[in-house]
């Protein structure tokens, strides 16, 4: 390849130019081992954060290794033809190494043959890439069993303050009032890092940026689709539809897609590329839980950076995109699933967690909890209760933006009621 000798170095000076003091500490740090003979996949949407944290795992260890970035423009002409040369340029540049860093890896055809030989020969490996599909598909068939998933968002609300430099341990009224500012800014400005730490950076232009990449590189580049314009206002809609229930048919109705097996395709390639994150109904029927979804933007900031988008306050809604996100963040195991409640009209819970098909919590979100009118009650506390009463689950939370914490007792049920800001930072 043309030039490659010096792609490669100056992607290791760029590397080493990186000073990681200065980089937000995030808790996925610890899911990565080094030591693991498995390959370590950090996935997410782009722009999240999953090389700066391989990268800062990497620096701060005493492993000697390599790195190679494929979402490099230099390389984009780079087919599996040659990794072997790249691999050998690696050991020119960096020396004798153990570990190997692959950046969006998933670029390249026949990639997970490459990273399968090179486990045979006990290189630890680390990848990131941008789409879901990387273990359903590559991963799935040529490494079965051999490769440890990292997923990774945009930064918390906890990270958020870390970044910016929010007290999130006093109790004091000023740390109270400093927190909830900032979680307002949160809600609507999001987290995605390079927006927070470069305050000059033009948000408009690096979201709409980053919505076209992820509809024309992780979609339509990746499972070939011809339609983009379809696809793009698809995603566009579906971020205008967050925090709602929206099913197959609906959506291809009003969309004037040819049809709902064309449609399901279209959001299930847009899910896999993290542009937003779909929950399913709760229902002992598996026909109820695959008919609709409710739809959260993998960060709040989409939700109002983009191109003739029409937005009103909504904050009760972005207060449960982010919760949504959070409790995705917080799910540790395949085993865990989060669902929302909808029954018939009579009421609805926000969000069902469950373990090992055994329902843990229930959850109710609201955003001015103050002064509560009867209405608004009746819609969150006893759409808790009687959540409550058709599951079986006792363990029934209120989270709201603003109002009282407390325990409500009725109908023999208890509801921990905890403001947002204080569930946010707690583990």
């Amino acid at each position: 390849m043309k030039n490659l000798k010096q792609i490669l170095e100056s992607q290791k000076e760029e590397l080493f130019a990186i000073d990681t003091g200065k980089l937000c500490p995030r808790k996925e740090e610890k899911d990565i081992d080094l030591n693991s003979k498995l390959a370590q996949i950090v996935i997410g949407v782009r722009r999240s954060g999953k090389s700066t944290l391989c990268q800062k795992v990497l620096l701060e260890s005493d492993v000697k290794f390599a790195y190679v970035n494929f979402d490099d423009e230099r390389l984009i002409f780079a087919k599996s033809d040659d990794l072997d040369e790249i691999l050998q340029m690696l050991y020119t540049i960096y020396g004798n190494f153990t570990h190997l860093f692959l950046d969006e890896v998933q670029n390249i055809k026949n990639w997970a043959l490459f990273v399968n030989r090179l486990l045979r020969q006990q290189i630890h490996i680390l990848l990131t890439g941008s789409n879901a599909n990387l273990l359903s598909g590559e991963l799935s068939t040529h490494l079965t069993g051999r490769y440890h998933q990292i997923e990774l968002f945009p930064f918390s609300f906890a990270e958020f303050c870390t970044i910016t430099d929010i007290d999130i341990k006093s109790s004091s009224v000023k740390a109270c009032g400093l927190r909830n500012n900032a979680l307002e800014k949160y809600m609507m400005f999001g987290g995605f890092p390079e927006l927070i730490t470069d305050t000059d950076m033009p948000r408009h232009d690096f979201l709409q940026s980053l919505l076209t990449a992820i509809v024309e590189k992780d979609v339509c580049k990746r499972y070939k689709i011809k339609y983009k314009k379809t696809v793009l206002e698809l995603a566009n809609r579906m971020l205008d539809w967050f925090c709602q229930e929206k099913s197959y048919n609906d959506i291809t109705e009003e969309l004037n897609i040819k049809s709902v097996h064309t449609t399901k395709n279209y959001i299930d390639y847009l899910n896999n590329a993290y542009l937003f994150r779909l929950v399913p109904k709760f229902s002992l029927k598996s026909k109820e839980r695959n008919i609709a979804r409710k739809t959260y933007s993998i960060d709040t900031s989409f939700i109002v950076e983009r191109e003739n988008v029409i937005m009103t306050e909504s904050y009760g809604l972005r207060l449960e995109n982010v919760i949504a996100l959070e409790l995705m963040r917080r799910l540790r195991s395949e085993y865990q699933q989060i669902y929302y409640l909808r029954y018939n009209n009579d009421f609805e819970c926000d969000f069902v967690i469950t373990e090992s098909f055994h329902i843990k919590q229930l959850i109710q979100v609201t955003y001015d909890f103050t002064n509560p009118t009867t209405k608004q009650y009746n819609r969150e506390v006893n759409g808790l209760v009687k959540a409550s009463k058709l599951t079986s689950c006792n363990n029934l939370t209120l989270i709201m933006m603003y109002g009282d914490e407390q325990n409500i007792e009725t109908e023999g049920k208890t509801i921990h009621c905890v403001t947002a800001s204080h569930w946010l930072t707690s583990l």
